[in-house]
């Protein structure tokens, strides 16, 4: 297998394919994009790539979350971009009430909600974003500070399903600093987004301390390779602790899960704190917070270790330990409201 071509070599036909290759046999693509350097650079790059050869069709879009009444005029000069480069463009808005508190976290999600939305309108099977090298350290960096595990600490992947759309980050191993130097050289206009230096929000300030981190040699390179050595721990352990489900005599009905109760007993605690978080998963049934899975999951081996019976609820879930040995996990019934 020939040698990938250099990180900076992105505009050459060998750089573009090499760069943009999983997204050959997408069905379409939608590149998500705000106006900064890093965004315009992709859409810059995928039209490049877009043009030469047969390739599936790509939408961009830019969300307009209506925090900033600079937003609608970035919008509209991320469309006025795009179809300059033959690329159809929309605005997805965000509507309705904003909340006071987690402002950036209700954004994120609401962000990707009208992304993948506009993908299945589209006919997209991909979305597309420009989270860097650069980003992926930060990312690390405020985890760790969170205190994640192991998940956490793998990162942003470079894919990620969102609802049977397939999110990739193309550019995750790319610096900043080649996108910002490509829109320069290149001439590629880009707008600022002045939130990027308030330090309001926490990604700034540790966007702030990075260059004292790289000083003493925790550089994003060696945050991003922490990553990706995280994440394949990560894979390796969900692989084990699906096979000691498997093993555990699983029966799923009526979307109640039921499984035998040693396996939470005598697995290590990792892989019994991963069946655990599988279950509630296979239920249909959102993760709660790790601290709150390794309290429950503590709980069931030590009551599952004496014998006992238990009942407990989390993340939506009720999970009943029976005396009989076996753990079953399903929807939390509906609480009755005192007159």
């Amino acid at each position: 297998m020939a040698a990938p071509p250099p990180p900076d070599d992105v505009l050459s036909d060998e750089g573009l394919g090499y760069l943009f290759e999983t997204l050959n046999q997408a069905s379409g693509i939608v590149a998500a994009v705000s106006g900064g350097p890093d965004s315009m650079a992709l859409m810059h790059l995928l039209a490049r790539w877009h043009a030469v050869g047969s390739r599936p069709p790509v939408h961009v879009a830019t969300v307009d979350h209506g925090l900033r009444p600079e937003a609608a005029e970035e919008a509209a000069f991320v469309a006025r971009e795009a179809v300059a480069l033959g690329l159809p463009h929309r605005i997805l808005a965000w509507t309705g009430d904003k909340p006071r508190t987690g402002i950036q976290e209700a954004a994120r999600e609401a962000r990707y909600r009208l992304l993948v939305d506009y993908a299945g309108e589209a006919g997209a099977s991909h979305l597309v974003t420009a989270h860097t090298l650069d980003d992926q350290a930060e990312t690390v960096m405020m985890r760790l500070a969170r205190g994640s595990g192991l998940s956490g600490l793998a990162g942003m992947r470079r894919e990620t399903d969102r609802r049977g759309i397939l999110h990739a980050r193309p550019l995750l191993d790319r610096p900043k600093s080649i996108l910002l130097d490509l829109c320069r050289g290149q001439g590629w206009r880009f707008v600022s987004d002045p939130s990027n230096s308030d330090e309001a929000y926490a990604r700034v300030r540790w966007r702030k301390l990075m260059p004292l981190l790289a000083a003493e040699g925790l550089d994003a390179e060696r945050l991003a390779r922490l990553a990706e050595r995280a994440a394949q721990a990560d894979e390796a352990l969900d692989l084990k602790a699906r096979e000691a489900l498997d093993q555990a005599e699983p029966v799923l009905k009526g979307g109640n899960l039921s499984f035998q109760a040693g396996i939470l007993a005598n697995e290590p605690f990792e892989i019994a704190l991963r069946v655990l978080e599988q279950a509630v998963a296979m239920t249909g049934l959102e993760n709660s917070r790790l601290h709150r899975l390794e309290a429950c999951t503590e709980r069931l081996r030590e009551t599952a270790r004496a014998g006992e019976a238990l009942r407990l609820t989390i993340a939506g879930a009720l999970v009943r330990l029976e005396r009989s040995g076996r753990v079953s996990v399903g929807p939390e019934p509906p609480r009755r409201r005192g007159r």
